[in-house]
């Protein structure tokens, strides 16, 4: 079926429930990006990530990503092949279904996750594994349902996703308030072996919202980056935030005469992040949930000013490449590696931690190159886009962290 032209695949929506929920969708506008003879040399993001080195190793092949969302066009020429069926959960007021994409957001997410660059011969729009399969399952748009309860429909979704095979779950959207039956399904797609990655909004140089299910505990919630390796302006920060990506000027598949869009935010992010999961999972299909997280914690591209993270990138960005050479020990297989669920678990223990122990005065001196640091809009923290691998061990309901380093050459 076609797809609708698109001139705001990441364009924020809100819909005002009882309790002033507010669901929007985890992007900026974006742009159509014409189709040229090097589609591919403008995804910067795909460059610096090293992917074609990548996929010499791993595409994400036997990786399923669920992609909660506005729909998925599988008719898209960098698609074809790569979409499932999946779940419908517009009304039937709603035209189509979870191959019918009302926005071209959706569209755009499973292209930065899984676009195969078929387009024109292989002049098309890749994503970061081009070998995963996508699930859509597609949400109710801002005036579909009078009273819309963002936490429910997630909640359903997730489920869904869990039950439907999907270790990797995608959610670049958010709504501003959470609910017991989210903080439950976050749970059970845990449990049953899945990771859930969320966007934590485009509001950062606004009022900067705290976005669900990003910050429910469980979900990795995740930042945007620009070229610059530093955190966008739009991009969200906070407690809440656990890792970032790639989010600036990224060209995928979507909608529109051309099939491509050109856009932003940490919608795009969070699809990297997932992304980056699936490439490590197919490497080591035997691995958990709780061990892919881990390793990517562990080969982050992490802060250098002595703190295991800042409320701007998290532990810090997305590097699958070095995850895939050299993963180190992937931890315990039943142990989910951020502090999250411990204390929601323990009514007086923080909800996360901003701050950790120093690593000491010569934290930063085995780094081979720095950005200059910035100041950002969370908790004032400057950061080094180069350098520290983070290795996080949680044991019981306490969290206990140790940090190794490596010497690292670049961030990706």
């Amino acid at each position: 079926m076609s797809m609708p032209t698109v001139n705001k695949r990441h364009r924020a929506f809100r819909v005002m429930a009882t309790m002033a929920v507010s669901v929007m969708l985890a992007g900026g506008p974006a742009t159509q990006a014409h189709a040229a003879d090097s589609t591919r040399s403008q995804q910067w993001h795909l460059d610096a990530m090293h992917a074609e080195n990548m996929w010499r190793t791993s595409t994400g092949k036997g990786i399923t990503v669920a992609v909660i969302d506005t729909g998925v066009d599988p008719n898209n020429p960098d698609l074809k092949g790569q979409v499932l069926d999946g779940k419908d959960l517009a009304p039937a007021t709603r035209s189509g279904d979870e191959h019918t994409d009302y926005d071209g957001h959706g569209t755009g997410m499973a292209g930065l996750i899984a676009g195969t660059g078929a387009f024109g011969g292989g002049r098309g729009a890749f994503g970061l594994a081009p070998g995963v399969k996508i699930l859509p399952i597609r949400m109710p748009a801002q005036n579909d349902i009078n009273g819309f309860a963002g936490p429910s429909y997630f909640s359903r979704a997730i489920r869904y996703a869990t039950d439907s095979g999907a270790q990797v779950i995608n959610i670049s959207m958010g709504a501003r308030l959470n609910s017991p039956e989210l903080t439950s399904a976050v749970a059970y797609a845990l449990s049953h072996g899945s990771l859930v990655f969320a966007a934590v909004g485009n509001d950062g140089a606004k009022d900067n919202p705290v976005e669900y299910p990003a910050s429910t505990p469980g979900v990795v919630g995740v930042a945007a980056v620009g070229k610059d390796l530093r955190k966008t302006k739009e991009s969200g920060f906070g407690h809440q935030v656990d890792m970032a990506a790639p989010g600036e000027d990224m060209v995928a598949a979507c909608g529109g005469k051309t099939g491509l869009c050109r856009g932003h935010g940490t919608s795009d992010a969070t699809a990297i992040a997932s992304a980056s999961a699936a490439l490590i999972w197919s490497k080591h299909p035997e691995w958990t949930n709780n061990q892919v997280l881990r390793v990517m914690l562990n080969t982050i591209g992490a802060p250098t000013d002595g703190s295991k993270r800042n409320d701007s990138i998290g532990y810090g960005i997305v590097r699958p490449r070095i995850a895939l050479q050299d993963p180190g020990d992937p931890g315990p297989a039943d142990v989910y590696p951020l502090p999250d669920l411990a204390a929601a678990a323990s009514p007086s223990a923080p909800p996360r931690p901003t701050e950790v122990p120093s690593r000491g005065a010569d934290a930063s001196k085995d780094d081979a190159a720095a950005a200059s640091a910035k100041s950002d809009g969370g908790n004032g923290i400057l950061w080094v886009g180069l350098g520290a691998g983070v290795i996080l061990l949680l044991g019981g309901i306490v969290a206990s962290f140790a940090v190794a380093r490596r010497r690292r050459t670049n961030v990706f």
